[in-house]
């Protein structure tokens, strides 16, 4: 789907962004995807990123992937999670404010960081009916209370990451309703598995 650049406000900064909207006169429902850490390189043109928002295009979402802040040409430094919470929360109302953009049953998703992220910002936001969240580091946080937001909640994970292990993944599974997607022969990168990881977001986010 072809993506056009955008400027997304958040408190006094300027985020850069992508953003796509499928053809026609219809409102559809918005999807906004945050990126993996920025220290170590993650940006909003990762791999996962766009495995990501291939199932949300095949489902028909509008999408918002930007850069946090301090990443490429986004305004302002890294923050630790709680800036980057409220960018993502910006970067959702920006594309929700859009024309043919339906205020509501919005998706919020991410890859690794940018999965926790998504976690936190998509349990406040009421216009978020869904949080998918890739990777989610679950050995360096206690994702209980987003995840038991009464969201519906899809958490996909590969059977090889160190940092989302699938006994830690399965359990705040369970302990919340979460829907759970391991893909077989996949580490925390993904890399060689981005179409597996596709086909399972998009399975898991149509049922």
């Amino acid at each position: 789907m072809k993506e056009e650049s955008v400027n997304i406000p958040s408190g006094q900064l300027k985020l850069e962004g992508l953003m796509a909207r499928p053809a026609g006169d219809g409102a559809v429902h918005g999807a906004v995807v945050c990126h993996p850490h920025p220290l170590y390189g993650g940006s909003m043109h990762n791999n996962v990123v766009e495995a990501i928002l291939e199932a949300l295009w095949k489902l028909g979402f509008a999408t918002l992937r930007f850069n946090f802040r301090g990443v490429g040409a986004s305004d302002g430094e890294h923050s630790g999670g709680s800036g980057e919470t409220d960018d993502t929360q910006a970067a959702m109302q920006f594309l929700l404010s859009q024309p043919g953009v339906a205020s509501d049953a919005a998706i919020m998703a991410g890859y690794s960081f940018g999965a926790a992220v998504a976690m936190r910002a998509g349990a406040e936001l009421k216009e978020v009916a869904t949080i998918a969240a890739i990777a989610l580091p679950v050995g360096m946080g206690d994702f209980s209370s987003p995840a038991g937001s009464g969201k519906k909640i899809v958490l996909l994970a590969g059977d090889s990451d160190a940092y989302c292990p699938k006994r830690a993944i399965t359990e705040l599974a369970e302990s919340c309703g979460a829907q759970l997607r391991i893909i077989d022969g996949a580490d925390h990168f993904f890399g060689g598995c981005e179409d597996a990881l596709t086909k399972a977001l998009a399975e898991l986010l149509s049922a």
